[in-house]
């Protein structure tokens, strides 16, 4: 049942003998989560050796829903096109109780977005495309059938003991990211500890191909009459392609359960008999939930899997991955490049964890309800299911895996705190909303204009008119460098040569709380470093130190 295709090795190994090499940073696995680290340290100018020991694909579908913060982050790696082109995206969910539906809901009830909510994509190829655009990149260099076999930490950097085609050797970096999923080695080597919450039940995960009218939604069931007593999860991916989940109970027999004579009848059961399908690839899992206590040790970091673990309910995992290699890469390279002090990334762990913990609860409360262990919880369970139909505050209770939404860093030691009273959710430590914008006759949205870099945004009605526009001028330059954007309603030119983007649909300043005078910071990984209601360079300047950990 598994499929797989072979990918070309590229670069030689390191000698066998004498001192290892040694390179700014490694980072261990190259799935979307190294990669994806990988190339934002790379496409910054930040010289990066990754390692893998595979040289192959599988072609299940694994983590197969991008959230639109990771289809955002995507576009920042250069990739989020080719993964919305290929991907079916979707921003309506149905759930059932049974044989009828109790309520559907709309990630994105408002229009003027980029992204959809969540694009369904199967994870081999978003590790084509990402493999695809590392390809590209000089300063990163891609070493399969790189086998870490231990790692050793020490004040400096790390050393890698590898096995390879050309033989064992050893590699150092300064630096160590380690990303190579749950059972890490990095993380064994290290004698590093890792907490876990196991669930007492397990999961059938297929893909399959059919062709069929049903739309692009997100279909979830509690206890359908084609699979009794337990929850099932439809999605649409592409090439005809649909991933099913099936709940099947702690005690079933995992290895008897993938057996396709058990599992074709569960699929025929659920389509019907008037649909032909094709299986192609099955897995039983059991879930749990796993964190380490602090990702960075030293000069070593982790970052998905290795670091932590949620069940798939929400797609979380490898959203949250992602997202982790978003946080870190824009503070590693600052580091390497002398720009911010090794404390910096000390708020990479503080930020992540918070977001895994978060994760972890809204997964742990996702299993609780769809897999009730008690009498009791399942009474309360198909009661609220059932009350869901006609009543809005049982539906606000129904948890069918509430979806990945990227976590708002409000407790961030990097965020400057507001000193004036605003509305709307673009708070300190909150990720940047998207908008549609222009420049003279240029349609664009905002974020693809912030890029990965710091960047100031002044709200004006007048661009020819900004107090402070040689100031504003000086923050481009020196070593660490902030653009300077002026938002207006109207359109128009700076006198200063400052860039002015048009808010011509009013999204921004809806979204923003814009107001005349608003000036907003925006760290690498498009978060809100600092707002405030009128223009102070001093007070820009000393938010930056603060944003990079040198206040």
């Amino acid at each position: 049942m598994m499929n797989t295709y072979r990918l070309q090795a590229r670069a030689a190994a390191e000698a066998s003998t004498g001192a290892p090499a040694r390179h700014p940073v490694a980072i261990v696995g190259a799935g979307p989560v190294g990669l994806a680290c990988a190339i934002d340290l790379a496409q910054h100018g930040v010289p990066v050796v990754l390692l893998d020991e595979d040289d192959t694909r599988t072609m299940g579908s694994r983590g197969t829903c991008l959230a639109k913060r990771t289809l955002e982050i995507l576009d920042r790696l250069g990739v989020g096109d080719e993964c919305v082109d290929k991907g079916v995206g979707w921003d309506i969910g149905r759930t059932f109780f049974r044989n009828e539906e109790i309520y559907c809901f709309n990630l994105q009830p408002q229009p003027d977005h980029h992204r959809a909510g969540i694009v369904n994509l199967q994870q081999y190829y978003l590790e084509d495309f990402l493999l695809r655009r590392a390809q590209s990149l000089p300063l990163l260099d891609i070493r399969r059938q790189h086998r870490v076999v231990s790692a050793q930490a020490g004040p400096d950097g790390a050393v890698l003991r590898i096995d390879a085609p050309d033989g064992a050797h050893t590699l150092a970096a300064d630096w160590l990211v380690a990303c190579d999923g749950a059972r890490s080695t990095v993380r064994r080597s290290l004698g590093l500890d890792i907490e876990s919450t196991p669930f007492m039940d397990r999961f059938l995960v297929a893909d399959i191909l059919i062709k069929t009218d049903f739309p692009s939604e997100r279909w979830f069931w509690f206890d359908p009459p084609f699979h009794p007593g337990q929850s099932v999860l439809l999605h649409h991916q592409a090439d005809n392609a649909w991933r099913v989940d099936f709940q099947l109970g702690w005690d079933a027999d995992p290895e008897l359960e993938k057996q396709a004579d058990h599992v074709i009848p569960r699929i025929r059961a659920m389509l019907g008999e008037d649909h032909d399908f094709e299986l192609k690839w099955v897995e039983v899992y059991t879930f749990q939930c796993r964190r380490m206590p602090h990702l960075r040790h030293g000069r070593v970091l982790f970052a998905g899997d290795a670091a932590h673990q949620v069940s798939p309910f929400g797609a979380r995992g490898s959203n949250a991955g992602i997202q982790d290699a978003d946080n870190l890469g824009w503070k590693l390279r600052l580091v390497v490049q002398g720009l911010a002090p090794e404390t910096l990334l000390d708020s990479y762990s503080a930020e992540r964890l918070a977001a895994a913990q978060e994760n972890m609860q809204n997964s742990a409360r996702s299993m609780d309800f769809i897999t009730p262990k008690t009498r009791t919880t399942l009474a309360f369970r198909n009661a609220v299911l059932g009350l869901a139909r006609h009543y809005p505050f049982a539906r606000a209770l129904v948890n069918a895996g509430r979806l990945s939404v990227p976590t708002v860093l409000k407790e961030s030691t990097l965020n400057t705190p507001d000193t004036t009273q605003y509305t709307g959710d673009m708070v300190p430590g909150a990720p940047c909303d998207d908008c549609p914008m222009r420049a003279q006759v240029d349609h664009f949205w905002l974020l693809s204009r912030l890029g990965g870099d710091f960047k100031l945004l002044v709200y004006v009605e007048d661009p020819a008119n900004v107090e402070q526009g040689t100031a504003l001028q000086s923050l481009h330059g020196g070593r660490l460098s902030v653009d300077v954007m002026l938002v207006t309603p109207k359109g128009g030119r700076s006198p200063h040569g400052l860039l002015v983007i048009e808010d011509y649909t009013g999204r921004f300043a809806e979204r923003y709380d814009a107001q005349p005078g608003a000036v907003w910071l925006i760290r690498p990984d498009q978060h809100i470093a600092a707002r405030w209601d009128h223009l102070d360079v001093a007070l820009v300047r000393e938010a930056i130190s603060q944003a990079t950990a040198q206040a």
